[in-house]
């Protein structure tokens, strides 16, 4: 099974990773198989395990930005209530930008769940998406510097996210799809959605911890009554102990990348997806 140091290890590895785009679900896979911890990562207990780190994970993110989502509670309240978005409400259109951008992850992670799940168990795989990982967030780079980013330069960091489009809100929804995909980022794969549709740095990286928070809080919940069944009893300490530590480590890591990301970008992120997925997938062949 898995050892309560094993659990707050990985925990703390989920939590820093899921937020940072360098991929949560890649580095839970490949460190395991590192540091030759004797994990079956393809039984149905270390998918449990995950849910209960993701959970924490978005219980964190829902915190952080408690503020912002009442706001967006409210500003949809509002939009049903005149059965209309009003151009000027920011709350409103960004709470449909959520809603429609939440719903590919949702419908791809339904459809291919299980031959997605198969991917968990192949550390090989998840070296080789990391690299992908990396490339994708210095195309991320190059474009943003292409875009139409000056156009949102002067507004304010929630009405920039608000003057996306919704087609492009659905096409951000489907890259964030992609981190279905062990070593593919979800924070990193919206990010570089929002950069190429003119968003800056700090306002994509809002947007994207925004748009994980509903996908990663319904797809932990759904599997909710997983981790009270008899089947997990063995390892319910180990979930408890994952659970606290992802949040410990999801909580400085999202303090730190909003500031972060207000003056600096994803090319640090991208060398070191890039240049890891060799080294691992090198260390895993040889």
């Amino acid at each position: 099974m898995i050892s309560v140091f094993q659990a707050i290890i990985i925990g703390l590895i989920q939590g820093i990773t899921e937020l940072f785009p360098i991929s949560s679900l890649g580095h839970s896979v490949i460190i395991p198989k590192l540091l030759h911890w004797n994990l079956n990562q393809g039984q149905p207990f270390y998918l449990t395990f995950l849910i209960a780190t993701h959970l924490a994970t978005a219980i964190v993110l829902f915190i952080f930005f408690y503020k912002e989502w009442i706001k967006i509670i409210q500003g949809l309240g509002r939009s049903l209530k005149s059965r209309s978005i009003d151009k000027t409400d920011t709350y409103a259109k960004m709470g449909w930008l959520l809603v429609v951008g939440t719903i590919p992850a949702g419908i791809i992670g339904l459809l291919f769940k299980d031959s997605i799940n198969k991917l968990f168990a192949s550390a090989k795989i998840a070296a080789m998406f990391l690299m992908i990982n990396g490339i994708i967030l210095f195309i991320a780079e190059r474009l943003r510097k292409t875009s139409n980013q000056k156009h949102f330069s002067s507004t304010k960091t929630d009405e920039q996210i608000s003057k996306l489009s919704f087609p492009r809100s659905v096409l951000v929804g489907i890259g964030q799809a992609f981190a279905l995909l062990p070593g593919i980022s979800r924070s990193g794969s919206s990010m570089a959605g929002s950069l190429f549709f003119g968003l800056d740095n700090s306002a994509a990286a809002r947007f994207s911890f925004l748009l994980a928070t509903p996908i990663i809080g319904a797809a932990a919940l759904l599997q909710l009554p997983n981790i009270f069944s008899n089947s997990e009893k063995p390892i319910r300490t180990a979930i408890l102990a994952g659970f606290i530590s992802a949040g410990i480590a999801a909580y400085i890591s999202v303090k730190y990348l909003v500031k972060y990301f207000q003056t600096r970008t994803l090319t640090p992120f991208a060398i070191y997806c890039f240049l890891a997925g060799i080294v691992y997938s090198l260390i895993l062949i040889f």
